[in-house]
C-alpha cells in the first residue's frame, strides 16, 4: 500500500512540473505549441469560419444609393388650359323641349403630375422630363427636394425620344451623376418619382431586358424593367444599385392588357444625345433613308445562312432618299458606311445619327445579286414614335 501511494506521489510531482515548465514556455516563447504539433502532424484544422459577405450577394439596404440620387429628382406639375364641347341649356323650359341645348365650348385647367432629374451644372439648372408630361402645358412648375418651388421654361422637346428638356432658376441644385457601365439584364435598378403624387417613392425591380422596340418605324429603344412605374413616374430617374442614373421612366403596359410588371424607361446614352442637341439647337435632328425594314426571311429556299443579318426592305417611300438612289422593296440591306447591319433595329439608330445632307454607301443583296448604292440622308420627318401605353 505504501509503495502504490509512493508511486502516485511521484507521478504527481512530474506532472505540477510539466504543467509549470509548459506556463513558462507558454509565456516566453508563445506560439511553440502550434509549431511542435504541426511537426508532429498533430495540427487541428481551423474552425470553419461563416463569411458574411458571400459571393454575389447585393446590399441589405440601398439607402446609399437613394440618398445620393433623390435629392435630383423632382416633382413637375404641369397646368394645361383644355378646351371642351359642352350644351348650354336655354332657361326658358318651352325652348328647351323645342331645341335641347345650344353647342358651346368651355375651358378649364388641367394639372399633370410627373417627374423630372437635374442633369446639368448648378449654375445651369437644366431638368430632363417626358415630353408627354409638359406637352401642351401653359404653366410648368417644378417642387425640388429641399422643397422649394422653381417655374420652369421650356428649352425644347422632342416627341420621337418622348424627352423635353426643362429650365429652372435655381441655386445649389443637386446634379445626378451618369452611369458609364452598360446594363445588363438582371441588374438591380431603382426607380424614383412623384407616382400619385407620392412625393419621392422609391421602388425597386431588375433589368428584365435592355434594346426594347416598341415602335417598328422609330429610332429609338427601351429599357424594360419590372421595377414599379405609376402614373407621375414619368421623366423621374432610373438609377443602378449606386444610385447612377441609367434611364428616365417613361411608360408601362397596364394591366387592363393583362401585364404585370412591365415598365420600360429611355437609356441615358440616348437621353443625354437628346438633352445636348436640344440645349444646342433647340430640337433633334435625325438622318433618314425613306425606307421601312423588317427581319431578312430565312427559308429553306432563300439561299441565306441561317444566321443571316441585316434588314429587308418593306416599303420605301415615294420621292425619299432610298426612292432617289433606287433601293427596291425586298432587297436586304446588309452594311451602311463601314458598319454591318445587325437587324432593322440596329440600321434604324445609324441612319438616325447620320447627320442630314450627309452620303453614305449602302451594301446589299437583290434577289441573291449583291449591288453598291450611295444614298444622300434627309432630315428624318416627324414619327408617332409613343406607345399608347397607361402612362
Amino acid at each position: 500500500m505504501k509503495h502504490a501511494a509512493g508511486t502516485l506521489l511521484f507521478i504527481a510531482r512530474f506532472a505540477v512540473l510539466g504543467l509549470a515548465m509548459a506556463f513558462v514556455v507558454g509565456l516566453f516563447w508563445p506560439g511553440s505549441g502550434e509549431r511542435l504539433r504541426a511537426r508532429f502532424g498533430l495540427t487541428t484544422p481551423p474552425a470553419t469560419q461563416v463569411s458574411q459577405n458571400h459571393v454575389g450577394s447585393g446590399p441589405v439596404s440601398y439607402a446609399d444609393a437613394v440618398a445620393a440620387a433623390a435629392p435630383s429628382v423632382v416633382n413637375i406639375y404641369a397646368n394645361k388650359i383644355v378646351t371642351e364641347q359642352a350644351v348650354r341649356m336655354y332657361d326658358n323650359p318651352v325652348l328647351q323641349q323645342l331645341f335641347g341645348g345650344q353647342p358651346t365650348t368651355y375651358q378649364h385647367r388641367e394639372q399633370t403630375l410627373g417627374s423630372g432629374v437635374i442633369v446639368s451644372a448648378q449654375d445651369q439648372g437644366y431638368v430632363l422630363t417626358n415630353n408627354h408630361v409638359i406637352a401642351h402645358a401653359a404653366d410648368i412648375q417644378v417642387l425640388l427636394y429641399d422643397g422649394r418651388i422653381a417655374k420652369a421654361t421650356l428649352v425644347g422637346a422632342d416627341e420621337e425620344s418622348d424627352l423635353a428638356v426643362l429650365k429652372i432658376d435655381a441655386s445649389n441644385l443637386p446634379v445626378i451623376q451618369i452611369a458609364d457601365q452598360q446594363l445588363r439584364p438582371g441588374d438591380v435598378v431603382l426607380a424614383i418619382g412623384n407616382p400619385l403624387g407620392l412625393n419621392q417613392t422609391v421602388t425597386m425591380g431588375i433589368v428584365s431586358a435592355i434594346g426594347r422596340q416598341l415602335n417598328s418605324s422609330s429610332a429609338e429603344d427601351f429599357i424594360q424593367t419590372d421595377a414599379a412605374i405609376n402614373l407621375g413616374n414619368s421623366g423621374g430617374a432610373l438609377v443602378n444599385a449606386e444610385g447612377q442614373l441609367v434611364g428616365i421612366n417613361t411608360l408601362l403596359i397596364g394591366k387592363a392588357v393583362g401585364a404585370e410588371g412591365i415598365g420600360f424607361a429611355i437609356p441615358v446614352t440616348t437621353a443625354k444625345k437628346v438633352l445636348d442637341q436640344i440645349i444646342a439647337t433647340g430640337h433633334v435632328v435625325r438622318g433618314w433613308i425613306g425606307a421601312d425594314y423588317a427581319f431578312v426571311p430565312v427559308a429553306a429556299d432563300s439561299g441565306l445562312p441561317a444566321a443571316a443579318r441585316g434588314a429587308q426592305v418593306t416599303t420605301v417611300y415615294p420621292g425619299s432618299p432610298a426612292a432617289q438612289a433606287g433601293i427596291q422593296p425586298r432587297d436586304i440591306l446588309l452594311r451602311i458606311g463601314t458598319d454591318d447591319i445587325r437587324d432593322p433595329a440596329d440600321l434604324r439608330r445609324r441612319e438616325a445619327a447620320l447627320k442630314p445632307g450627309s452620303k453614305v454607301q449602302i451594301s446589299g443583296l437583290r434577289n441573291g445579286s449583291p449591288f453598291h448604292l450611295e444614298i444622300t440622308l434627309a432630315q428624318r420627318p416627324l414619327m408617332n414614335a409613343n406607345a399608347a401605353l397607361d402612362n
